[in-house]
Order: structure tokens, then sequence, then C-alpha cells
């Protein structure tokens, strides 16, 4: 897709339908029982147990974010192992025609799938990723620690939102997500970084190659996309239907995230000049869409980049080739 053809693509519009009421709001019911459970463990449990509705997984959260929650509570993230070796990445040319045509009705077009190929074969050592994105009250600690100028484009007029703050952060610059990870290393004394793309990839679809972080085809109950209907963010765990393989949640989901590597063609693959470069020229690739976008971008194989405006808030999630103590 060019620029001229940006305006009339769905994948642009920048408001959908307002969420349901009952969509993010608990019954009395069962806000009574959220609040008859308010000891932080067992509200971090109901944050993440699958057989509970999504608003009584979203209040669990909502208190966990002004009284504080456990499961962030460390001075490093909570990681997953995902074990190294030879790992296929990408997506064969002959498959592109069929996922075009599953996600055309969101406006998805040939060039967009064909930077994913070809499908080839990386060796990856033995890495650990963040069990969840980096948070609001995560970065907030980074800002005031070393004074960095930038807020995230999502904090409005600059505000801290407490009442978020264990949602993903949103709306930074890939350099920012860089200098996160270097005041985390130097912090910890442990060596944190941003996935590469290929470690991202293999954290998301596991050994059996999934589409998605959860299975074959797309469930917008697993996962924050418009399709699910908050159009905002969700504290992290909140979808545990959509944990990947390794145990990592919101790998599909409620904000993109950066990754190290800047967009290059793979292997022997096509350089596709889309909009991305057209306005940005280089850019970071960021992966597993968010509440902003459509499922089609939840694919474990999609490459997409931080396109300039309020549709693309990119946060990111951490990563470290030594096992944390």
């Amino acid at each position: 897709m060019r620029l001229a053809e940006v305006a009339g693509s769905p994948h642009f519009r920048e408001q959908d339908a307002l969420a349901e009421f009952s969509r993010v709001h608990p019954s009395p019911e069962q806000a009574a029982a959220v609040r008859a459970t308010a000891d932080p463990a067992r509200l971090a449990a109901q944050v993440e147990d699958p057989s509970l509705p999504l608003p009584v997984r979203l209040a669990a959260g909502a208190i966990l974010a002004v009284t504080g929650d456990p499961r962030l509570s460390g001075p490093s993230p909570a990681t997953c192992f995902v074990p190294g070796g030879e790992t296929t990445v990408g997506l064969p040319p002959g498959e592109v025609a069929d996922v075009v045509q599953r996600w055309e009705h969101v406006g998805v077009v040939s060039s967009w799938i064909e930077k994913e190929t070809p499908q080839h074969t990386v060796v990856l050592r033995d890495f650990w990723m963040a069990t969840y994105p980096v948070t609001n009250g995560e970065y907030r600690r980074f800002l005031a620690d070393t004074g960095h100028a930038a807020r995230p484009t999502t904090w409005y007029l600059g505000a801290y939102p407490w009442e978020r703050s264990n949602h993903p952060v949103a709306g930074v610059r890939a350099e920012d997500a860089d200098l996160y990870a270097r005041w985390l290393s130097e912090r910890t004394g442990h060596p944190w970084r941003l996935p590469t793309e290929a470690e991202w990839e293999r954290a998301a679809k596991g050994e059996d190659g999934r589409e998605f972080p959860w299975g074959p085809r797309f469930d917008g109950e697993a996962c924050n996309t418009r399709e699910t209907g908050l159009h905002t963010t969700s504290p992290v765990g909140a979808f545990p239907a959509g944990v990947s393989p390794y145990g990592v949640h919101d790998m599909g989901g409620n904000v993109e995230e950066f990754v190290a590597d800047d967009y290059a063609p793979y292997p022997s693959g096509p350089f596709i000049e889309d909009h991305l470069v057209e306005s940005m020229d280089r850019y970071r690739v960021a992966r597993g869409g968010s509440f902003s976008r459509f499922g089609d971008l939840t694919r474990t194989r999609r490459r997409h980049g931080a396109f300039p405006g309020p549709l693309y808030p990119v946060g990111f999630r951490l990563a470290t080739g030594e096992r944390p103590s």
C-alpha cells in the first residue's frame, strides 16, 4: 500500500464504535465478588484466570493498578524460558494470497504480508523473554531515576496515568526502549535488551509454528484488538487465553512491541517500499498488534512498524540471554 491509498483503508481509521458498557464494567454481582477478594495475590490470580469473564479480570486489574500489582513488584521483570536451536522464521511465498484473502475485510494488502517472506531457518541460543510488556509504572521509575525528558505520547499532558500503572506503556520511541533496557541493566547488574525479531517470533509461536500465540485461528477473546471492543490498553495478563506456548502474555494485542531490528528484507526476500518506508525511510520493526489495530497484526509472523500518528502507540518488552537470578 502506498501513502496515497492510506486515507481510504480501514486500517487507518482513528476511531471505532464506543465500547459496550457491559464489555468493560462488571455487573453489581461481579463487582461484589471482586471486592470480596481484595487480597493482592488473589486479585492477581483473577486477572489471569481464563474461567472468569473479561469485566471481572479488568476490575481485578484496576484495583491492583492503584493498590500495587505483586506481579510487577520485583527489581527485574518476570521471565519465561525459551529454548534455542533451529527455528523457522517467516512465511512461504505461496501462503501470501491466502493470508490476504482472510484479512482483506480490514484492508490488508499483499505487500504487507510479502515482508514476511520467505520462510527461512535461524539458529538461536537459549533466552528468557519478559512475561509481560513494560508497564506504565515500570516506565515511570525509569523516567524518575534518569530524568529522561521524552514522555509517552499516551500520557495525557505528560501526566503519569496512575490508574493504569499495570497497563503496558505505549507511545514511546524505539530509542526510548533501548535506553530503558540499558538503564535496567545498570540498575540490576543483569544484561537486559530488546528481543530480536527471530526471538520474538519464536517466543510467540513456539516449536509448532502457531499462526497466533494461542493457536491456528484468530480469537477476539484471546487478545485485546479492535475486534475485542475495549479500544484502550488493558492490565497485563488480562487475556490469559492468548498466552504463548512458553507462558508469555500479551504477545497478541494490547500494544505493539518494538524489537531490536530495523526493517530489512529476509534473506532473498523482497524489499517492500510501502507507506512505512515512504514516510520514515528506515524504521524499527514492531510486532504483536494492539488495541488500536485489527487482528491481522496478532499473527506471529507479521512485521510492522510505528507509522506516525495516534493509531500506533507502540511499547516494548525485554529479553535476556542470561538466566535471570
